[in-house]
Formats: structure tokens, sequence, C-alpha cells
């Protein structure tokens, strides 16, 4: 069983004067006084439904994506290859607040009307209070979308949040007129939040409802690039004349692939090649009203302008850390809650196991601690972060978590392949805790989330392993040197059996160390079925 847990803003200083910076930095670790004397501030800058591929200092970025700002941050620091935060927004915030994949967290659901949610803070403890009481003060801006309780109070000294389980009436108002709540006092807030949550995270950082005597971990929750993707005004059309690739798979057939793919289908055709936004499952050649439909192009276009006003906040919150003095201590760390797919399986959404839908961009900087322009080809998730956190502090860990302490590869990012840690990661819907069990002993049929089964997944370094945790489904495996985008299922390879089973057995065993209630009784996949 699993355990309860108790315990108008362009951008350019920031690229011109990163490299002065970094040398200026190295200057001052190299001298005698150690930088890790001092207790770090961290600043963790957290997107909503970004793909990897929309940051463009990722080979495989779309051809229009262009994010000067993050890609500084990346020169400055480290770009990890393959992250996994969670599979769709709630569950990657509640693992990033207590340190743990979903199916350790207890008494997190949904209640009323979505995206209603709540748990017991006496049960499920968030882990910022533990740093409030060891003399951090934190701060939370921006989204919140991890039960009505925001926590202000108890985990934060600052927030400024749109608290969406608490007003689903709000819930769609992701770029405009959010109500808002500022240290406990409700209001309405009419800009573009994008903007808004920069604008406050700025003051914050240079004085504004801190603390100057202490060390602070901000939380800066953009809710961009989430839908309905609405760019700022300046932004509008910026990329309209983007180059855009359809990928190889935005239609099936896809042999191999589950076939829950015909429900989760997205994409429609329309007349002389065109393809459009439809409702999951619609079928190929359902041309009605296609003029009001978006685009796929216009979508991939949105998608970058609405990138732009994030890249550029970003930017304007590095000049603020540098202008108040505070970058040399800051650890640095740049995410998204989840991938979200463009167009590949036919997606246009989260949860599924690929890392088109699953994978975030990630990249951590402080290069007075750390080395600058490298790549981390260690698969690393969002529960690792949080050890991180705590090991950067220097305060120890309150209760059993599930990740590990990143220290040691940020030190050495281009650590031996041969050394690479498997990377665990699982998407379990709306259950969380012994309610993941309960819902596959009892319920089984409802293991599943917007048609996409619940499963356990694996990344080695090079082999992705997918496992349902549902009867007689389509195992999968990919061999991610040779097929990054997965679109060749290999788990029926005769060829394969062997490392297959041995995929299978290291999700097994990653399942049964973070204390899975379902891990000695996993259902059989076709694969499993079939050597039977």
């Amino acid at each position: 069983m699993a355990h309860s847990l108790k315990n108008s803003h362009s951008h350019s200083g920031f690229s011109r004067q990163l490299s002065l910076e970094i040398f200026a930095l190295l200057f001052i670790a190299l001298s005698p006084v150690d930088a890790e004397e001092k207790q770090p501030n961290i600043l963790f800058l957290f997107s909503d439904d970004q793909s990897y591929k929309t940051v463009s200092c990722y080979p495989e970025a779309l051809p229009g994506a262009r994010t000067p700002n993050i890609d500084a941050l990346a020169r400055a620091g480290i770009r990890f290859t393959h992250a996994y935060m969670g599979s769709w927004c709630m569950p990657s915030r509640a693992s990033l607040l207590t340190g743990r994949h979903p199916h350790g967290i207890e008494s997190m659901r949904l209640a009323g009307t979505y995206p209603g949610s709540t748990y017991d803070p006496a049960v499920c403890q968030f882990w910022p209070k533990v740093f409030r009481d060891k003399g951090y003060q934190t701060a939370h801006i921006g989204k919140w979308h991890t039960g009505t309780d925001t926590g202000w109070g108890r985990d934060w000294d600052h927030q400024i949040v749109w608290n969406r389980p608490l007003h689903p009436e709000n819930a769609g108002n992701y770029f405009y007129d959010q109500i808002l709540y500022e240290d406990g006092v409700k209001r309405m807030e009419a800009g573009y939040t994008t903007d808004k949550y920069t604008d406050w995270a700025v003051d914050y950082l240079k004085g504004k409802k801190r603390d100057a005597d202490k060390p602070w971990f901000l939380w800066l929750c953009y809710g961009a690039i989430h839908g309905p993707t609405t760019p700022a005004p300046r932004h509008l059309g910026k990329h309209q004349k983007d180059e855009v690739k359809r990928p190889a798979d935005l239609f099936g057939p896809r042999l191999g692939k589950p076939a829950y793919l015909e429900k989760t289908q997205a994409w429609v055709r329309g007349e002389n090649g065109a393809v459009y936004a439809g409702k999951s499952g619609a079928a190929f050649g359902d041309n009605e009203n296609e003029k009001k439909r978006t685009s796929f192009e216009d979508f991939v276009h949105q998608t970058n302008e609405c990138v732009d006003a994030l890249d550029e906040g970003i930017g304007r919150v590095i000049d603020a850390l540098r202008e108040s003095g505070q970058l040399e201590n800051t650890l640095i760390v740049f995410t998204a809650d989840q991938g979200f797919a463009m167009g590949e399986h036919g997606f246009r959404m989260k949860l599924g196991p690929w890392d088109a839908t699953y994978r975030s961009p990630l990249i951590v900087s402080m290069p007075a601690r750390f080395p600058s322009g490298k790549v981390c080809q260690q698969p690393v998730h969002g529960v690792d972060l949080v050890s991180t956190f705590f090991a950067t502090a220097g305060i120890a860990q309150p209760w059993e978590m599930h990740g590990r302490d990143l220290t040691p590869l940020l030190k050495n990012p281009e650590i031996a392949e041969s050394s690479i840690r498997p990377c665990f990661y699982e998407h379990t819907g709306h259950a969380y805790g012994s309610d993941v069990e309960k819902t596959l002993r009892e319920d089984p049929e409802h293991a599943v989330h917007n048609h996409v089964p619940f499963y356990i997944a694996l990344n080695d370094g090079r082999w992705k392993y997918i496992r349902y945790l549902k009867a007689d489904e389509t195992e999968e495996l990919y061999d991610l040197k040779a097929d990054p985008e997965e679109l060749i299922n290999l788990a029926d390879d005769p060829k394969q059996r062997i490392n297959l089973k041995r995929l299978r057995g290291l999700a097994v065993d990653e399942a049964r160390r973070t204390r899975a209630g379902f891990s000695e009784e996993m259902p059989s996949s076709l694969q499993m079925s079939a050597e039977k």
C-alpha cells in the first residue's frame, strides 16, 4: 500500500550581458570566498503545457521557435535533454510540492466542479512549509492548481495566486480577467497574465514583500502556454510566416500503437490538404464549419507567439536578479508542468506516455557552483528537483521522498552513459495515493483519463518502456536513439525480448521502491499473454 505523506516587455540586456557575467562568476568561484557557505536563493520558473520543441535551444525545436532569454539561461547552465514532471497539470504540481509520485500522495483528490480539488494538509504536507520553518522566505506567484487551500500563511510567506480550484467559473481565464488572492486578499486583475506575473516577480526580487535578511524560494507559475492559447497583442501575427512541419504520424495508421489513439485523434483533414483542430476522436474528412476551425499552422504560430511573452518575462526576471545583486547566489530552474503534443501521434494535449506529450524542457543554472553551457542526457523527474532543492538549501528531507539529489549530476553533467539511472514516471489520472490501487482493483474500467489508461513508464537513457495498468493493453518499447519520435514500437520484436523483460523488471523495481500499492498485482500486457 502507498504510505500516507505526513510529515510591453521586450528584452535584450540579459542575452548581451550574460557572457560577461559568466566570466565574472567563474572568477568569483575561484576566489578564496567559498560561495557555498552562503545559503542560496532558489528561483523556480514554471510554465504550463509547454513542449520542449517551443524552446529554441533544443535541437528538436520547431522552425519558428525563438527564445533568446531561455537560450541564454541554457548557455549559463545545464540543459537536460529528457525531463519528466507529470502527465498533466494537477499531479505534476502535487509531485513538485511533495517530492512524491502521485501514487504516494494521500488525501489529494478532485472534488466538486472541475477543477475543484482538495487535500488534507495534516496528511499531505507541502515542503515549502519546511523551508519556511528553517529560515527561508517562501513566495508563490501565478497559477495554483492543487486544492482550494493554497497554503498562504502556512506554506507561503507571500503569495499572489490565481486559485483555479476555488473558482471554477474563472478557471478558463488563463490570460485575462483573473480572480486573484494576494496574501489572502481577493481582487480581480484584468491585465495580460504573463506580463503581470512577471511584474510581481520583479517587484519581489527587488525587495517588495521580501525580507532582505532571509534566503528565499520563489515559485513563479506562468499560465502560458495553456489554452486558450492567447498571445499578447504585441506578438499577434509575429510568427504568421514561420515554416510549419507536420509530424509524421499526425494521422494514422500507427502500427503497433494502442487502440485508444483512435479516440484521442484530435486533428481532422479538410479540403485541399488542410488540417484543422477537431474534438478528440473526430472522423477524418469531417469538414463541417471548416472556416471556424483553427488550422494546424495557426495552432503552431499562436503557440510560438504565446511563448514570446514568456521568454521576455524570464529575461526581465533574470535582469531583476542581476540588478538586485542576487544572481550569483541564486539557483535558477526553468521547466514546465509537462509537455504538450504539437500533433504528434494525433494528439493536441498532454497525458500520453510519449516524449511529445509528457517530456518538459528543463534548464538548471548557477554558474558560481555548476558548469555552464553543458547538456545532460541523464533522464530526470520532477521529484528529483525537490530533493535537489533540499540539498541546495542544506535542509534535511522531512519525509520519504521519491527523488534523488541531482547535485552530483549538476557538477558533472556529461556523466558516462553506463552510469545512467532509469527515470520512472506514471499517469494515474485523477487518482492519488491508495486511491490508485483501489481504482485498479475495484473499478479498472475507469482507470483512464481522457481515454488514456493509467500507465507506468521508464527511460533508461536509451530505451523507453511503457506498461499500461489495464489488462491486455499494448506494451510499448522504443529505441530513443534510433527513433526519438517514438514511431516504431519494438515490443513485439523477437530480437528485443530479453531487453523488454529487463525493462519490465526495472519499471516494477521502481514501482516497488516508491511503495506503489499496485506494484505486486499489475495486469499483464498483450505481449505477456502471447508469451504464455
